[in-house]
């Protein structure tokens, strides 16, 4: 790679910020008031809203999030949850803190997701809970998931980390969970920097997981703060300091304003992939599902025996151009932490499939058509097509 290369590299992503989320910043650092406050209350209200969600909980992380989601819902020791082993680690992570079990299971190929069929090979006698995962941003069908749970009496937690703005039937993702956790972090749709967020109907799992993520105090720490003589606090049970703070959420509300823009965007980038690539014989792109659209929070494609080169192949090709790509969705149950855990009865030929075949490219706001141009020669090129 050489030095110009370097100074020309495209990344995989970028977040979208600008003087909006400075001048948001700077409101707060002037206010005094930069832990959990008023500008959290306004973010989980106006998330809550836009996602059509009863109440919305802001916490520090999705993971801490999909931590509190099983907290509430009674999930522990002695439980079996369905989990897809095409996610991100934290999946099944939040599952073992809770003492319960992950049991893995497969995905559908066209979506990355999993399916009322996929789960249903892997459901146990101990099954309690399912997570299911909007990979990529792409919409899970959760409608059959429903019905099979229902009959079963199983709780739904949605891990929409990848998925704000992506709609399925018409709405919102999210909205037919028990519980649906978000993520904010910068390779997201939408960033706090850090940050997450838990939304539910239920008042009673939001109002437990509100004092959960602050050491389950029974005064808030706004209430306190906002007291010339604080009310003493009770601490109900063992809880969490799992709080998002003021300069986080003040960003987010920003960025929850930029939201139509950013996904309407990437959804450009992504239809100019593949009108740019769709001639190439051995690739397969993502897309929308018959159900609902996708945020394309990544754009991945997968690369079939046909292509002339393997997907490391084309990593390597792509890294030499200066271009950051990445490899698709990892497989927990590979992972050494989970090299002994259980699928029940499932097979994972998808799964595994997709992580060895699929890669992800650059998709950010401010990618210009020139660098989309040059992301699509190098795989033309790759390929053996003419540029």
């Amino acid at each position: 790679m050489t030095a110009e290369t370097v100074l020309a590299r495209i990344n995989v992503m970028k977040p979208w910020l600008g003087e909006e989320e400075a001048s948001a910043l700077a409101e707060v650092v002037a206010s005094g008031w930069v832990a959990q406050g008023p500008k959290v209350k306004q973010f989980e209200a106006d998330f809550s809203a836009a996602q059509g969600a009863r109440h919305a909980i802001a916490t520090s992380s999705c993971t801490t999030a999909l931590h509190l989601a099983l907290v509430v819902a009674g999930i522990g020791a002695g439980d079996d949850v369905v989990v897809p082993s095409l996610s991100f680690i934290a999946t099944a992570n939040a599952v073992t803190y809770v003492g319960a079990r992950p049991v893995f299971c497969d995905v559908d190929p066209a979506t990355g997701n999993v399916t009322a069929e996929t789960i249903r090979a892997a459901l146990t006698l101990d099954t309690r809970a399912v997570i299911v995962v909007d990979q990529g941003g792409v919409p899970v069908d959760l409608d059959p998931i429903r019905e099979l749970c229902d009959r079963h009496e199983i709780t739904i937690i949605e891990d929409a980390a990848c998925a704000v703005g992506s709609q399925y039937r018409g709405r919102p993702v999210g909205t037919g969970a028990d519980v649906t956790v978000w993520s904010f972090h910068p390779r997201k749709i939408i960033t706090t920097g850090e940050g997450g967020m838990l939304t539910t109907q239920r008042a009673d799992w939001a109002a437990r997981a509100r004092t959960l993520r602050e050491h389950s105090m029974s005064v808030s720490a706004t209430d306190r703060h906002g007291s010339v003589l604080a009310p003493a606090e009770v601490y109900l049970e063992i809880g969490y300091n799992y709080r998002m703070t003021d300069l986080q959420a003040a960003v987010g509300i920003v960025q929850l304003g930029r939201l139509a823009r950013i996904v309407e965007r990437r959804r450009e980038i992504a239809a100019q992939y593949v009108a740019g690539l769709r001639g190439l014989r051995g690739l397969r792109f993502a897309a929308d599902p018959p159900y609902g659209t996708t945020n394309f929070q990544s754009f991945w494609l997968e690369v079939l025996p046909g292509f002339r080169t393997d997907r490391e192949g084309l990593l390597a090709r792509l890294a030499d151009a200066g271009i950051s790509a990445r490899r698709g969705i990892m497989a927990a149950h590979r992972q050494p932490a989970y090299r002994w855990r259980d699928t029940g009865n499932a097979g994972l030929q998808n799964t595994e499939r997709m992580t060895d075949r699929t890669l992800i490219l650059p998709v950010f706001h401010e990618l210009d058509d020139a660098g989309m141009e040059r992301v699509m020669e190098c795989i033309r090129a790759a390929a053996g097509a003419r540029t």
